[in-house]
């Protein structure tokens, strides 16, 4: 049955359009124009899906061409991406082989649809040790050749742009992957484009009415936004055309995932975002790097005539450029407005590597297919990670991502090299980025000829000495302070290593421990230790024993005719505190497919608020069934719900809230100048005024200056806005919102 009584013949003319438009943006590009492969990749593919149809309706060989026009058209590849990514998909859901594909268009293009068939399907699957290999795979295919991730960002920007045909669990599941891992993958390739559209795409399924009402407070300000830009634009421009110039200069607004992000770190409403929007002049001059520098140099000089800048907004990322090759020229000055404007100073060849990543340096080479060295030098910075991956797929995740959305610094070694790491990395940080054994054994820094402690976060033109000795080992707490991907895969595996030998050791000790007992060792045997002492495996009871967590005595065996029984002493790790409640297996299975209903019967709840973001009713949530099988509710937004919906997506249920007569907690904190009388008539609002129940009030005063959590009782979202609102009306109160 055709969608909306379409016909074949219209379905056939409709492909057929989506193609020429395919090749009309190829042939109108800088590559050369190998239009024949490109035609025979269409007609392989469309043959190879004949029938097959996407879950919108429209036919499936649409997915490949609308991929391969973002390869095209928004990445900038030549030929074999686009073949490559025309086919990505025939290996994977049809009887064609990779075989077939090599014998038709060659080694080149068909190791490409190798290597995006053995990442197909998302990076993740239903179990976690899957997700951290395929993702691992990922990023090894890189090394091989970067057109596979390209070609698979492009796959993930397109099932983005039509996730609304999706149900409400998938979106999330592929929402949270999609801002969790492709997103910062995309900003760590450069694809400044990609990267926002992913952001934004993401934002809008995960938080809807958010995401529209942000659009239209965008949308709403445009005309005096413009007017705005005009004047501020004027003066500049007169100077530039008298440089003789020739350029572009327009503005950049935010993303609505960057301004609802800034609302929320800096908790201010959309009218006190000031930053909406960033002026950007993009010049020509050739491919002559010196010219251009020297140019950007002008063009800022030229600016700063005009406005006043701000001293410590000027990032000069032409001298050192970012790791993935982003050169500008950053100034902030005052606007007419009184309001702080950013002005972002490129040549065309730098606008294109900003917006298109390591994908435009094809541009600027004869031919394609050219080693990425850039890609290849950042690649050998996870070496590491993808040879000993971390045993937990999160984990892993996580010490990756740590890599991906990084900000740069630059330090300096007493040999006077430069050492590009993310901001914030620790001395210790660095002592693993120059080799293994000087982290292990590193116990200080010496910084501009400081000494500084291990912890100490280094500032960028630092230069830093790195002290050692021999008896040092590495400790656990040292993971509160790295932040490298490098340095806390080494330092687990050095952890991992002291371990192993503390877990021999407790092994020895137990064998011997039976053998002084003349009890044979047998699975049933090592099944019951465990099970004793409530231990996850072996390994765990080997450790605690080796650790001296579990004392094996000569008493503890005691013989029956079922067979031999241990009773085993160890100290008690809840000793003075409560031991953790067991809860109670739901009844029935529950559906991740259907909608549920967070409701409370009896005082019993058929959910379990999650402590990490506290949501109430009326917050955007998700429920995430948990190993025992209970629903465990987070709010959309909440950091640990984005790592389970990268990971755990299957797990996903799309809940809604019940009638609730309970009551749930919320914090609200309160900044203001500190007045006399003002807590008491805050304390009135709450208690007297709007009859809420206070648990707990934390109120510090510095200066003239008030902070204050406050802790209340209410029954959903709405009470807190108005609470906040009434709370705002207080002479002296700068700001009153919830936090998690």
């Amino acid at each position: 049955m055709q969608k909306n009584n379409i016909t074949p013949e219209m379905e056939d003319q409709m492909v057929e359009q989506a193609y020429q438009n395919l090749l009309n943006g190829y042939l109108s590009s800088n590559h050369r124009k190998k239009v024949e492969v490109i035609d025979k990749a269409f007609r392989f593919a469309r043959d190879a899906h004949k029938g097959i149809r996407r879950r919108s309706g429209e036919p499936y060989i649409m997915h490949p061409i609308a991929v391969a026009t973002i390869v095209s058209q928004e990445i900038g590849l030549g030929s074999t991406s686009i073949s490559a990514a025309l086919l990505h998909d025939v290996v994977e859901d049809t009887d064609y082989t990779l075989e077939d594909i090599e014998t038709q268009f060659g080694k080149k293009i068909a190791r490409i649809v190798d290597g995006l068939t053995k990442i197909s399907g998302g990076i993740f699957g239903d179990k976690a040790s899957v997700q951290a290999e395929n993702f691992r795979k990922l990023l090894l295919t890189m090394s091989e050749d970067v057109r596979v991730v390209l070609i698979k960002m492009a796959d993930r920007l397109h099932n983005m742009r039509t996730l609304s045909s999706m149900p409400a669990n998938k979106q999330y599941k592929i929402a949270g992957e999609t801002l969790y891992i492709y997103a910062p993958l995309a900003h760590r390739l450069g694809l400044y484009a990609i990267k926002t559209e992913l952001e934004d795409l993401s934002f809008k399924y995960n938080h809807p009415t958010e995401y529209q009402r942000i659009k239209e407070q965008v949308l709403a300000s445009e005309e005096s936004r413009n007017e705005l830009f005009a004047r501020f634009s004027a003066p500049i421009r007169e100077r530039l055309d008298n440089m003789g110039l020739k350029y572009e200069f327009n503005t950049r607004v935010k993303s609505c995932f960057s301004i609802w992000n800034k609302m929320q770190s800096k908790r201010i409403p959309f009218e006190e975002v000031y930053d909406l929007y960033a002026a950007r002049i993009v010049f020509e001059c050739g491919d002559d790097e010196s010219l251009a520098k020297r140019l950007c140099w002008n063009i800022y000089n030229e600016v700063t005539e005009v406005y006043t800048k701000h001293p410590d907004r000027v990032r000069d990322w032409l001298t050192t450029p970012k790791v993935n090759k982003y050169q500008a020229l950053h100034v902030t000055v005052m606007g007419p407005d009184g309001n702080w404007v950013e002005v972002q100073i490129r040549s065309r060849k730098m606008d294109d590597i900003a917006e298109r990543g390591f994908a435009a340096h094809w541009k600027y080479k004869i031919g394609e297919g050219e080693e990425e060295e850039e890609l290849s030098k950042w690649l050998s910075t996870i070496t590491d990670i993808l040879k000993e991956p971390e045993p937990n797929a999160i984990d892993f995740l996580d010490t990756i991502k740590l890599n991906l959305f990084a900000s740069e610094i630059v330090v300096f070694t007493p040999k006077g090299e430069t050492m590009t790491l993310p901001k914030g990395a620790s001395v210790l940080d660095l002592a693993f980025t120059l080799h293994t054994d000087l982290g292990t054994h590193c116990i200080a820094g010496k910084v501009n000829h400081k000494l500084k402690p291990l912890s100490y976060k280094m500032n960028s033109g630092d230069q830093v000495e790195i002290l050692t000795s021999n008896t040092q080992t590495p400790k656990p707490e040292w993971e509160k302070f790295v932040v490298t991907a490098k340095g806390k895969t080494r330092l687990r595996a050095a952890l991992r290593h002291q371990r192993r030998l503390v877990i021999e050791e407790g092994e020895r000790r137990f064998m011997d421990f039976l053998s002084a007992h003349n009890i044979a060792f047998s699975n049933e045997v090592l099944s019951q230790a465990i099970g004793r002492q409530r231990v996850a495996g072996k390994e765990e009871l080997f450790f605690m024993i080796g650790n001296d967590e579990i004392t094996l005595n000569e008493d503890m065996v005691i013989k029956k005719e079922q067979g031999t029984r241990f009773n085993w002493w160890r100290r008690n790790p809840f000793k003075g505190k409560e031991e953790p409640k067991t809860t109670n297996q739901p009844t029935e299975a529950i559906s991740t497919k259907a909608v549920y209903s967070l409701k409370t019967s009896d005082g019993v709840s058929n959910y379990q608020i999650a402590d990490c973001c506290h949501p109430i009713p009326g917050d955007d949530v998700v429920g995430f069934l948990n190993d025992a099988g209970e629903v465990i509710v987070h709010k959309m937004d909440c950091p640990a719900l984005a790592r389970l919906k990268a990971s755990y997506g299957s797990r996903l249920l799309e809940t809604k809230w019940e009638d609730h007569s309970d009551r749930f907690l919320a914090t609200i904190r309160i900044e203001g100048i500190d007045q006399k009388g003002i807590l008491q008539t805050i304390v009135n609002i709450i208690s007297t005024n709007m009859s809420i129940n206070m648990k707990k009030m934390f109120v510090t005063a510095d200066q003239g200056v008030f902070n204050c959590d406050l802790d209340v009782l209410i029954s959903d979202a709405s009470v807190v806005t108005n609470l906040c609102k009434e709370i705002k009306k207080v002479k002296g109160v700068n700001s009153a919102s919830r936090v998690s």
